[in-house]
């Protein structure tokens, strides 16, 4: 899809945050402002297939510099993230070629030089990823401190415990993660608290440390899953991921392979909470129902059909939502990625709901674009007290992160009148095509790109 260009006018233009640039046709470069424009009080109705999880392919790509031979990669999502990933694995020497729209050959023979750059690192979180893969293939590498979504702080201690546990020695200066071993050798690694990131990049240090590496208490995401099975069908011995526990016998060499990323969850339940917010009947492709048996389970107490197929799932709402209480919490929990767009569901809902946060400090930020929109919302803590109302109404807002992008995208489609949303490029890190799914489900979107004449001539 092409994106609209409209001229200077817009009445958001001057309090818009100007984030990206835009090359017009003479070449000049200039300010933009970017947005979505999306028409309320829409009924989503058709079919919709879902891309390659995010959460999976963000860990995959960094576990290529494993591989001594080429990996082809299905499924990958054509996201904002998988395009800076591709971009720190080119500036590391690495080969990355796209085969076709959803699947990569990445060849990381020539990678030399373990230190991804900082300009490039610091926009997603998932770059912590390339530390525990370069100090398996380099046994030391820096990265810079994670970025993304700012819901808070984002600890790197349970990281650093597994890393120097296995012999490495991991220090933190002037932004940048440093990690250096000698050799790699298995250990006994309990984490404190249940940590993807952490799972994830301890696992991928370990798989070819000498002797065998025992993690406790570890994450059981279906990314988690997805990672160990890339990295066993490369010739790694990992048994148990999906579990508390997940023992690894190290290797001393992982070999090219061709490999499908499992589809994602979270896009898939965001879509499955759109159908039901907006009472449409949608049926969404390309699934794994089981992923998804927490969000379908609270869809149905608030008063969604949900009917499940082998790889598809059916929602439909022709009745009043329901007030539901829900805590987020570590997979087969309620996903926290899943709670502001299911807060926004519930902001409609009759009665009161009350959501709790149990994994992040900071992921009610978005709060206050959903009360632009009439949401009668209170916060305290971890705890949000939702009052349903009858209706949203039109407002301008922005999408402070990923998921929050998602909810008042939402609540926006259930809204009276058109609202604009700024700061895009936080959902387009995370959702595929969104403006073509929606708009082929029935939604009434655009995404609109406003040049600044005044910060042009600043330039």
């Amino acid at each position: 899809m092409k994106s609209e260009l409209l001229r200077p006018g817009s009445p958001r233009r001057k309090a818009g945050r100007f984030t990206n640039n835009w090359i017009d046709r003479r070449g000049e470069k200039a300010v933009v402002l970017e947005q979505f424009i999306v028409q309320g009080e829409t009924h989503l109705n058709g079919e919709v297939t879902i891309s390659g999880a995010k959460n999976a392919a963000v860990a995959i790509i960094p576990a290529t510099i494993l591989a001594q031979g080429k990996c082809v990669i299905e499924n990958i999502p054509n996201i904002s993230d998988i395009k800076v990933l591709f971009q720190i694995l080119r500036a590391l020497g690495a080969s990355v070629q796209m085969l076709d729209r959803t699947t990569v050959e990445i060849d990381t023979t020539h990678i030399v030089e373990p230190v991804v750059p900082y300009e490039l690192a610091r926009y997603m979180r998932a770059s912590y990823y390339l530390l525990g893969a370069l100090l398996a293939r380099c046994n030391r590498a820096s990265v810079s401190m994670p970025g993304g979504c700012n819901f808070g702080v984002r600890p790197i201690d349970q990281h650093m415990k597994g890393f120097e546990a296995l012999g490495a020695d991991v220090s933190i200066d002037s932004g940048m993660i440093n990690a250096r071993a000698d050799l790699l050798l298995g250990a006994h690694i309990y984490f404190d608290v249940v940590s993807v990131g952490a799972t994830i990049n301890v696992m991928l240090a370990s798989v070819k440390a000498k002797g065998i590496t025992i993690l406790e208490n570890c994450a059981k995401e279906p990314h988690i899953v997805d990672l160990a099975n890339f990295l066993n069908s490369m010739g790694a011995d990992i048994r148990g991921a999906g579990t508390d526990v997940i023992k690894i016998h190290g290797v001393d060499i992982l070999h090219g392979t061709t490999y499908p990323i499992i589809p994602d969850q979270i896009e898939a339940g965001t879509y499955m909470v759109a159908a039901a917010a907006t009472g449409g009947d949608v049926l969404v492709r390309n699934v794994i129902p089981k992923h998804l048996e927490a969000i379908t389970e609270k869809l149905e107490k608030a008063g969604a059909t949900v009917i499940e197929y082998d790889d598809s799932i059916r929602v439909t709402r022709t009745g009043p939502l329901s007030k539901v209480n829900l805590k987020t919490m570590p997979h087969p929990g309620f996903p926290t990625d899943m709670q502001p767009q299911m807060t926004a569901l519930l902001s409609i809902a009759n009665g009161t709901s009350i959501v709790t946060e149990g994994v992040w400090d900071n992921r009610f930020r978005y709060v206050d674009e959903l009360r632009r929109l009439g949401a009668q919302i209170q916060v305290d803590g971890k705890v949000a007290v939702v009052e349903g109302v009858t209706q949203l109404a039109a407002a301008p807002v922005r999408a402070v992160d990923l998921r929050a992008g998602a909810a008042v995208l939402i609540a926006a489609m259930t809204a009276r009148g058109v609202t604009e949303i700024e700061d895009i490029e936080h959902i387009e890190r995370g959702y595929e095509n969104i403006v073509e799914k929606l708009t082929g489900l029935g939604a009434d979107i655009r995404k609109v790109i406003i040049p600044d004449n005044e910060l042009q001539a600043a330039l």
